[in-house]
């Protein structure tokens, strides 16, 4: 039998919009645009299963198609939200009425169609018109409204299943196009000279120019093809819109803005170091995707811009090569935080999946330090004692105690300590403890000689002293040692016994955990 088009009740196909809204009476239509491409109406009539003809209106190749909608309304106005490819199988048009009267109803369907911002009209052949209404191909052609002719073979849904499709391709595509330009884009900033760099790849992705404005609003650098005068002198212009004016009681100014000069598109990005530097774009098109390119673009100007104006980055690099040449990190640390006397060092793994430079930079920007590290699976945060590290949503923490920069590699230990014994409790965070004990008896030489002397049949063997360790710190407990160590816990129970071989000793007795507790603390 043959397939013909599903009608849908007339009642309950649509529901109106509010009064005033767009789409609805009275109302100039603006087209709500999905986050998704548009589809070109010629590649829906280069489908050939789909065997649509248009018969009226002007043959435009970039009319765009946002989505298909079916309607059977005799004015489907309140129903539209503009860039619609509406679908109808005429069920609403009069029936033996004269060729007068045909002409006034097509030239209103029509007129409230274009109203409302309507696209492309495809009219069914099947099963009520065998043709399409002369009234209604003269009332198109003179609205300039494109007229598709759907034979009886092509369903609506059909029809409709095609422009997801369309979208779903030319979403992917420009997917595809957005992660390359991310990629590039990034791989531009760690050049030597990342600021002209990023400039000529984004230029050359969007197909345009790039210029980077300082806070005097002179170009400080700029790539690509240069637009004409005017453009070039209203994409200056747009970027004073979005620059801050500072001082005390200044109006605030929006993060980007927007503008075309004849056929040129124009962007600005207010960058984020808040010193006035922004970012100008200016191209001969505008796709979808370009703002997210130019976004990612002007966030990494931002932090370029932001490490030239503050000078940290040069500050760190400093440190680094110093630490490098043999300099002591006491003699360093100003440079880190100016001012700054204590830190603390802060070990952080996540609870779900291994970490990513990207979480890692968040993590430290969370904590209030970019002296990060990310060694492998744990995250190493160097933070001003100043800055009190707080439990993070999503991250087991271990914090050590507050110590000066000569003790940095002791508070390493101290913040991996308490990273296992946060794991093995299930804890957000744990901070080392820092009371006076009975190290402070003890002076640092004759602690660690005692602990190497009474470690030394551990020698050579690390996974012992760590297991030994972590089961220490956990009272004993063969589960939560598993757990600090991702092993199995029958793993742990055998390394135990070895350390009961090894040091020939009752680890059953509360003297000897102590003493060895200290050693492991002092000379491993």
């Amino acid at each position: 039998m043959e397939e013909t088009h599903t009608m849908p009740d007339p009642v309950t196909s649509a529901v109106p919009e509010a009064p005033g809204a767009p789409g609805a009476p009275g109302a100039p239509a603006a087209p709500a645009v999905p986050p998704t491409p548009p589809v070109p109406l010629a590649a829906l009539l280069a489908r050939e299963d789909l065997a649509l003809r248009q018969i009226a209106g002007p043959a435009v190749p970039d009319v765009a198609i946002h989505w298909a909608h079916t309607s059977e309304m005799a004015d489907p106005f309140p129903y539209l939200l503009g860039g619609e490819l509406l679908l109808t199988a005429g069920v609403h048009v009069p029936r033996d009425a004269g060729p007068e009267r045909l002409d006034d109803y097509f030239g209103g369907y029509v007129s409230r169609i274009v109203a409302a911002g309507g696209a492309a009209l495809g009219f069914g052949l099947a099963p009520v018109h065998d043709t399409v209404p002369p009234a209604l191909v003269a009332a198109c052609e003179a609205a300039s409204l494109p007229l598709l002719e759907v034979p009886p073979r092509t369903t609506f849904s059909g029809v409709a299943r095609a422009v997801w499709q369309l979208m779903a391709q030319a979403r992917l595509a420009e997917l595809r196009r957005v992660t390359e330009a991310q990629q590039s884009l990034a791989a531009a900033a760690s050049r030597p000279d990342p600021v002209p760099a990023v400039l000529r790849q984004l230029a050359q992705r969007l197909g345009g120019r790039a210029v980077l404005y300082g806070p005097d609003g002179g170009a400080i650098a700029e790539a690509g093809r240069e637009p004409a005068g005017p453009a070039r002198d209203a994409l200056r212009r747009l970027a004073g819109v979005v620059r801050p004016a500072g001082g005390a009681g200044a109006a605030p100014v929006p993060a980007s803005a927007t503008d075309s000069v004849g056929d040129t598109h124009l962007l600005a990005y207010a960058l984020g170091s808040g010193e006035g530097f922004v970012l100008g774009v200016a191209t001969s098109q505008r796709e979808p995707g370009d703002h997210t390119v130019a976004s990612v673009a002007s966030v990494l100007l931002s932090l370029l811009t932001g490490e030239h104006q503050s000078g940290a980055g040069a500050a760190r690099s400093s440190a680094l090569v110093r630490l490098l040449l043999g300099a002591a990190p006491e003699a360093v640390a100003p440079l880190l935080e100016p001012g700054g006397g204590r830190w603390v060092v802060v070990h952080a793994r996540p609870e779900t999946q291994l970490p990513d430079v990207m979480a890692a930079s968040a993590l430290g920007a969370a904590l209030g330090s970019p002296l990060v590290d990310l060694a492998g699976d744990v995250v190493r945060v160097l933070v001003p004692a100043g800055r009190e590290p707080a439990p993070q949503p999503g991250w087991t923490i271990g914090v050590s105690a507050a110590v000066e920069p000569r003790e940095w590699p002791a508070a390493d230990r101290q913040a991996a300590r308490a990273l296992a014994r946060a794991r093995a409790t299930r804890g957000p965070l744990v901070r080392h403890g820092a009371r006076p004990g009975l190290a402070d008896l003890v002076s640092r030489p004759d602690a660690e000689a005692h602990g190497r002397a009474l470690l030394a049949p551990l020698a050579g063997r690390p996974e012992l002293a760590e297991t030994l360790r972590a089961w220490l710190s956990l009272h004993g407990s063969w589960d939560r040692t598993a757990v600090a160590l991702g092993v199995h816990r029958n793993t742990v129970r055998q390394r135990i016994a070895r350390c009961a071989a090894l040091l020939e000793a009752d680890l059953e007795d509360a003297d000897l955990r102590m003493e060895l507790w200290f050693a492991l603390r002092h000379g491993a």
